[in-house]
């Protein structure tokens, strides 16, 4: 009687995809859409195969200008309806110095992550910017597109300056330094009765704001003017950091200069470029902080306010600009949006900025690779629990190894460690032990010849301290450029002796996987 077999049950492996992908684009010639005048594309795109179903798919190799792209949107066009909704000018105006500020922590991170220059003399720059465009349109009528100028011209001029001490000094000393001379910057102003130390700052100056315009009108126009300085902010981080000179700062970071310079790299002339740059671009917006609030006042040199730049490039992350620009959304939305908290949002900002210290590595944005790696190292420390040292690859596993030819090497070697476990004897290791070279029986020339062709990573060999005296076992790395570790501090006297050394560590190795 035949009975009829139920077909076999599939079950699917590894990991679903959650998100939508492209199709593969079969014969048609693969068009990219990329900037006007350069090779580079507007989405980086790969070509690749699904390994459940082996269909060409399409893949974002980067995701970042579609965040970018969803995330500048956004910005345009909630905060003002939402101001128009709610009828809240102290929305707009939050907004507005959000934008402002988050302009200033873009460039800040072009000195501090990519230049790699701890420099605190960033809201010195931007001050002397603002209070020199102030004071030369109120004394001279000078409009608000020359306070722009007059700003860039004085912030390339204080980078000179603070320039020339970053060639000698670096790290905390400098930081000191650049942080002495935003508190020299301070005193001067309140001491100073031409730049309004009677009447608490310099008031009056030209702003690009007609008089005509209604105060929501204002809001607006505020707003936006304060977005596209953003804009060019971002701008200006993408042409640094992504072109040549942020790829020479990148090849010699800190503790890497030698060898950066060995290969013909001039990092510090590349690292005073940057500085320049971004001195400039802060000038720049520091004579559009004094055309936006029509003057400039001594709380620009704060000491608080240098805090608070700092705890957003803190929470949000050193080096990037998505970092500067989401730190900065929080620290103003609680400092500006909480008033009624008082000292207590302050005391918020700092627990926020605590806790981003103590558990991530890199700010917020720096979460996701942390996850990352917490996720690998768990699943690994799983895979273990449930697999043999040298064993054959489990269905998981194989679904994320490309090359199906690793797994077929491993199943083999999985097969061969089982048959060579029986060989190893009381018998074979004594014989080994008498003649380690030479004429050997069957079972110990197989047991040779599998440990002679594995792999070069953690494979044993021996170190001559003193020629034909003293030997020690060494395990080589299998890493170019990365050097063998000891395995153990005895020391053999012969060559016999290390040989048969190393013949027991390997028949350990073995009956262990």
């Amino acid at each position: 009687m035949n009975q009829s077999k139920s077909p076999p049950v599939m079950y699917l492996v590894g990991r679903r995809r959650w998100w939508p992908v492209l199709g593969g684009h079969g014969a048609k010639v693969w068009s990219r859409l990329r900037y006007p005048f350069t090779r580079r594309t507007v989405l980086q795109l790969e070509g690749v195969y699904n390994p459940k179903t082996l269909a060409r798919e399409k893949k974002f190799v980067h995701k970042e200008p579609i965040w970018w792209a969803l995330g500048l949107l956004a910005l345009a066009i909630i905060p003002p309806l939402a101001g128009i909704g709610l009828d809240s000018n102290s929305l707009l105006s939050a907004a507005a110095i959000f934008l402002l500020y988050a302009a200033i922590n873009i460039v800040w991170t072009l000195i501090i992550g990519t230049a790699g220059i701890f420099s605190l003399a960033t809201l010195a720059v931007v001050g002397s910017a603002a209070y020199a465009g102030a004071w030369l349109s109120i004394t001279f009528g000078l409009p608000w597109w020359g306070m722009i100028g007059v700003g860039g011209v004085v912030g390339l001029l204080a980078g000179v300056v603070i320039a020339i001490p970053a060639t000698r000094l670096e790290g905390f000393y400098y930081a000191l330094l650049t942080l002495g001379l935003v508190e020299l910057c301070r005193v001067s102003v309140v001491q100073s009765k031409a730049l309004g130390s009677a009447t608490g700052g310099l008031y009056g100056a030209d702003s690009y704001v007609p008089d005509s315009f209604s105060e929501m009108g204002e809001l607006m126009l505020n707003y936006y003017a304060c977005f596209a300085v953003m804009l060019l902010a971002l701008l200006l981080y993408r042409v640094v950091n992504g072109q040549r000179l942020g790829r020479l700062l990148r090849a010699a970071p800190e503790k890497q200069e030698a060898f950066a310079q060995a290969i013909g790299i001039d990092f510090l002339r590349a690292r005073i470029e940057v500085f320049l740059i971004s001195s400039t671009a802060l000038g720049l917006i520091g004579g559009f902080y004094a055309s936006h609030f029509k003057g400039a006042s001594p709380s620009l040199f704060g000491m608080d306010n240098l805090l608070l730049l700092l705890a957003m490039i803190v929470i949000g992350g050193l080096g990037t600009a998505q970092g500067a620009v989401v730190g900065t959304l929080l620290v103003v939305g609680i400092d500006k949006l909480f008033v009624d908290l008082g000292p207590m949002r302050l005391a918020l900002i700092g627990l926020l900025m605590l806790s981003t210290v103590l558990f991530t590595r890199n700010g917020l944005f720096g979460m996701k690779a942390q996850f990352e790696a917490w996720r690998d190292r768990i699943r690994s420390q799983a895979r273990a629990s449930r697999s043999e040292h040298g064993g054959e690859v489990m269905p998981e596993e194989a679904v994320d190894i490309l090359d199906k030819n690793d797994i077929a090497h491993r199943r083999f070697d999985k097969r061969t460690r089982d048959a060579l476990k029986p060989l190893v004897t009381p018998e074979v290791l004594e014989e080994h032990r008498l003649c380690p070279r030479g004429q050997h029986s069957d079972a110990l020339m197989r047991l040779l010849n599998y440990f002679r062709v594995a792999g070069l990573e953690d494979k044993y060999a021996l170190l001559a301290e003193v020629p034909f005296q003293r030997y020690k076992i060494i395990a080589i790395s299998g890493v170019r450029g990365v050097p063998p570790r000891m395995v153990d501090d005895k020391t053999y006297g012969s060559v016999d002796e290390a040989y048969h050394a190393v013949f027991l560590k390997r028949c350990q190795d073995l009956l262990e996987s």
